[in-house]
């Protein structure tokens, strides 16, 4: 026997809650289903565990689409403000930390247990542990076939989320049912993940693993659209990490170089060399005023200037000043899905509408959250895109 609803909902992470409440509030009878035993992993362990859940400064061009205009329509309906609203209603702490980014007080289950409670006083049904087998579409709606039944729904909404984080139980369900309903598929890549050093770049800069600094980090200039981050790098024993290069990363691919300007405050050094010379210290030391001793020691070293300021020429400053703000590296890679924070890429948004995010040529399925092709930056995005989105379904259902 199948047991019948108005909407299911796969996936029980942040836009599927998010929808499921929504949608519940309208009297509208939703099941969720997903595969996990756990609850919203993803919210659970972002931001330290205190769930970085949305960022201020959203806005379109700080999210990656190959349709770059998808977004503003979802985004404009529901904004950061309504989610920090929905949080002082449930008197839910939080605080800004930097650059807009949004954290709750307490922790990432303040969050989830909103979330959950309200789908509940919604009368939203939940089954965790369940392993789809089938999904079938017929003229009257959906039928899901599991391991633990089988439900038939007028409208399903797919909030299975893209493959970063496998070990918290990403798959590729979502892609694959979208396929199986005809929907193209722009090719994932991880986003927001750590990147790789060859091993020649590993000896060279081996001795600087665990060394923070802040840059600007961009990729070369035959790259568009230009674009650059200014936060933290830190060096690893596999490369480079910190926000700056997990930013780089979701418009980095393979062969490209990035550079680093390592001393982005200074803007002439010429002038605070000028000024240090009447100590006249090894450049090393100079540097080690700038970035820390290690950093500095590595650079004199490559740029073979271990000089005094006045043994230095003023084209040998010239040539630092130019290698310090254009510090070149070319990455050999990622760390992969394990450690990327998104997938970039997803459900085409050419197959859906902005509106509403149903897809245009199959009635009733609707994809929300990272399932889609639309990946945020680092800071809170991502979660903003899933509430947004899921918003975005719930109103139209």
């Amino acid at each position: 026997m199948t047991d019948k609803y108005d909407v299911i909902i796969l996936g029980a992470g942040a836009a599927g809650l998010m929808c499921a409440w929504m949608l519940g509030a309208k009297d509208k009878r939703v099941l969720i289903l997903d595969h996990s035993y756990k609850l919203a992993e993803k919210i659970r362990i972002s931001g330290g565990g205190r769930c970085n859940f949305t960022n201020i400064n959203t806005a379109p061009e700080r999210y990656i689409s190959q349709n770059p205009n998808f977004m503003i329509s979802a985004l404009a309906r529901y904004t950061p403000q309504h989610f920090m609203q929905l949080l002082d209603q449930y008197k839910i702490k939080y605080h800004e930390k930097t650059l807009g980014q949004m954290f709750c007080d307490n922790s990432a289950n303040d969050i989830i247990g909103l979330l959950d409670s309200l789908c509940s006083k919604s009368k939203v049904k939940r089954i965790m542990g369940c392993k789809i087998g089938g999904v079938t579409k017929s003229s009257n709606g959906y039928t899901v076939d599991s391991n633990m039944g089988s439900w038939h729904s007028e409208v399903l909404v797919v909030a299975t989320g893209g493959l970063s984080i496998p070990k918290i139980g990403a798959t590729n369900f979502g892609y694959e049912l979208a396929k199986k309903f005809g929907l193209n598929i722009v090719p994932p890549r991880p986003g927001l993940a750590p990147m790789t050093m060859d091993s020649h770049d590993l000896t060279i800069f081996s001795g600087l693993s665990g060394i923070s600094f802040h840059s600007q980090v961009s990729i070369n200039k035959e790259h568009k659209p230009h674009i650059s981050f200014l936060e933290n790098t830190l060096f690893t024993h596999r490369g480079l990490s910190g926000p700056a290069i997990l930013q780089i990363s979701s418009y980095w691919k393979k062969p490209d170089a990035i550079t680093l300007d390592l001393m982005p405050s200074i803007t002439t050094l010429a002038d605070e060399i000028s000024l240090a010379k009447k100590s006249n210290p090894q450049l090393n030391n100079f540097l080690s005023k700038y970035l820390s001793s290690r950093l500095a020691h590595t650079i004199c070293n490559l740029t073979k200037l271990n000089k005094t300021l006045t043994e230095l020429t003023k084209d040998e400053i010239h040539y630092l000043e130019h290698y310090l703000h254009n510090f070149m590296l070319t990455p050999n890679g990622t760390e992969g899905y394990k450690k990327a924070e998104v997938t970039v890429g997803g459900i085409d948004t050419n197959e859906l509408s902005s509106k509403s995010m149903m897809a245009n040529n199959v009635s009733g399925l609707y994809f929300i959250g990272e399932v889609v092709d639309v990946t945020g930056w680092l800071g809170g995005y991502n979660f903003q895109w899933a509430w947004a989105s899921a918003y975005a379904a719930a109103t139209n259902i």
